[in-house]
């Protein structure tokens, strides 16, 4: 059976599981919408977390970032996975506790005041959807590849499955449908990084993989690598870093602040009967993660290896040390054909030349090849996972299998992204503050519109998304860190914090955040800030635009902190409140008042 005919079986059949589970098991109160009733076992809760936390970020971009930046890209790595340990321990046991229905409810109540409400709904949505833009490159990117279509059709494809996908089932057939997912998306991980790895060192366990020297060979896959792209003019991969020790510092602990402030993963410990199970479902939900993230290393580097190996063979400068045109293998065809890998025939020599060009040393002795630029011109990381097994000639069910995996990443966390932006809409915004009368029918066919609506949104600007998926992402956990992460964190452990101070301290956090990222983007044009004249990149001590989110948070609780001292303090009753949130017994079930 031919791959395309495979890939079609595979996916499919996937699929079929997914929208059936959805079906069968859809939301027919707001309390299965929104918490699944608040009856999912802690490990099946931990299977859903797993897989709503693991976007296509995680299964799709996070090993083609450490692929093309090495060292660099652990920042994702620590960030990601430090994140999920802070929202485990700090955050999520104390809002089960609370049993509400949605983070804004909570920050309403905590504060006493409708607008900290509403400011808390608007960071939502923002941060949601710009996460839930990256999930929709991540359909787009699998989608393409897998109808063998463009780009924008891949995307278009994607936005329809994932409209009748996530309005009907809600969070009780969300919760279902990512434990299948959860399964799908780790097999599909995993099962071809085993295969490389025993192809590369016959070693089982790609971990060990990863530190094992290759078939036959003294070198170990780390070693090889290094000097491979040395060779073309690529910093040392073990050792490569672009960034400053302060940039990585800050950036990973942004990404954690942002883990541990993202709403739709917050969500998910509202779903278990006690606060006890909220905290054995996130132990579970770790130990799922790690399954991924410490695969994730060893896939990056080996698919590094594989594709510079297949692109520029043999020695350097030698006329067989390129790939000829006409000699492609299959996979570079189908990628071709998607838009996301090009080549260049810069010196019409009629091979491929795939070399670091803005290496000056390395250009000048390039040149001496009589080569004229680097001819790989667009080669997205966010292909490689995906890419991975077609490049190392692993059979085609492993190969569909991978797309697969890709699609169920991407859909598992839209879906639950969806939901939290459709939650804040319809709960928070239209029953909590413009229509407390609404029924229970209208209050979900108002989810449902919310939802249809942030799906075509996502998918519009998923079109001209701001960068690579885990880019993007990085982005919403910058937004989240310094907005959302401070409210929670003050509202759980400070009686002091009152609603002027939390209100402010939002607003100046996502504020700043958002000046320093899209005034570097070159899209913020604001009367005013003409004195700031022509500001450089990474103008604040170096610091690049996705690690701005720490900075944000730390503005975020140093304004709420002194609007705080110099206005009254909360009333008592939100003075017990947080008192009552704190003590370690356990809680009724979640109830949206």
């Amino acid at each position: 059976m031919d791959l395309a005919t495979t890939t079609y079986w595979v996916v499919g059949a996937t699929f079929l599981l997914y929208i059936g589970i959805a079906f069968g098991s859809r939301a027919r109160t707001t309390g299965e919408f929104y918490v699944a009733g608040g009856h999912v076992h802690p490990i099946a809760n931990g299977l859903a977390t797993a897989a709503d936390w693991m976007s296509a970020a995680s299964f799709l971009s996070m090993a083609g970032l450490i692929a093309f930046l090495g060292y660099g890209g652990s920042v994702f790595l620590m960030g990601w996975t430090g994140g999920y340990v802070l929202l485990a321990c700090l955050l999520a046991p104390y809002l089960r506790k609370y049993g509400k229905y949605t983070v804004p409810e909570f920050i309403g109540d905590r504060y006493a005041s409708k607008a900290a409400r509403v400011v808390a709904v608007v960071c939502l949505i923002l941060v949601s959807l710009t996460y839930v833009i990256g999930q929709m490159k991540g359909v787009g990117v699998a989608f393409s590849r897998f109808l063998e279509v463009s780009y924008e059709v891949g995307l278009g494809v994607g936005m329809v499955i994932v409209f009748f996908y996530a309005v009907f089932g809600g969070m009780k057939g969300i919760t279902y449908t990512q434990i299948a997912q959860y399964c799908v998306l780790i097999f599909a991980y995993t099962v071809p990084a085993i295969f490389i790895s025993l192809q590369l060192t016959d070693q089982f366990l790609p971990q060990v993989g990863l530190g094992s020297t290759l078939s036959g060979t003294e070198t170990t896959v780390l070693q090889k690598l290094d000097q491979i792209v040395q060779e073309l003019g690529f910093s040392k991969y073990s050792t490569q870093t672009k960034e400053s020790t302060l940039n990585v510092f800050v950036y990973t602990l942004s990404l954690m602040l942002g883990t541990a402030g993202l709403p739709h993963v917050i969500v998910r410990f509202f779903t278990v009967p006690r606060v006890r199970d909220a905290r054995t479902s996130a132990g579970w939900a770790l130990l799922f993660i790690a399954i991924l993230y410490t695969t994730a290393p060893a896939v990056a580097a080996m698919a590094r290896l594989n594709l510079t190996e297949t692109l520029q063979p043999g020695t350097i400068g030698a006329a067989e040390g390129s790939l000829r045109y006409e000699e492609r293998p299959e996979w570079f065809k189908n990628w071709e054909a998607t838009g996301l890998l090009r080549f260049e025939d810069k010196n019409g020599d009629g091979r491929i030349q795939y070399y670091n060009d803005q290496n000056p040393e390395f250009a000048e002795r390039a040149a001496g090849f009589g080569w004229q630029g680097n001819e790989m011109v667009q080669l997205d990381q966010d292909i490689i996972v995906l890419a991975n097994p077609e490049i190392a000639g692993l059979p085609n069910w492993v190969i569909a299998l991978v797309a697969a995996g890709g699609l169920a990443a991407a859909l598992s966390t839209a879906a639950g992204l969806l939901l939290a932006i459709s939650s804040a809409i319809s709960h928070d915004l239209i029953k909590g503050v413009f229509h407390p009368k609404i029924g229970e029918k209208g209050e979900l066919r108002a989810s449902r519109f919310a939802m249809g609506g942030s799906v075509i949104a996502a998918g519009l600007i998923g079109l001209n998304p701001p960068g690579l998926v885990a880019g993007t992402v990085a982005l919403a956990f910058g937004l989240a860190a310094s907005s959302i992460f401070p409210a929670l964190t003050m509202g759980i452990f400070s009686k002091r914090v009152n609603r002027q101070g939390a209100i402010a301290g939002m607003l100046a956090g996502f504020g700043v955040t958002a000046f320093y990222v899209f005034q570097h983007k070159g899209v913020l044009f604001i009367k005013g800030t003409e004195f700031l004249g022509d500001l450089p990149p990474n103008w604040f001590f170096g610091l690049e635009p996705n690690a701005f989110g720490a900075v944000g948070a730390a503005v975020n609780f140093a304004v709420a902190f002194a609007v705080s001292a110099k206005t009254a303090p909360p009333s008592a009753e939100v003075q017990e409140l947080v008192e009552s949130i704190r003590v370690p017994k356990g809680a009724g079930p979640a109830a949206g008042h």
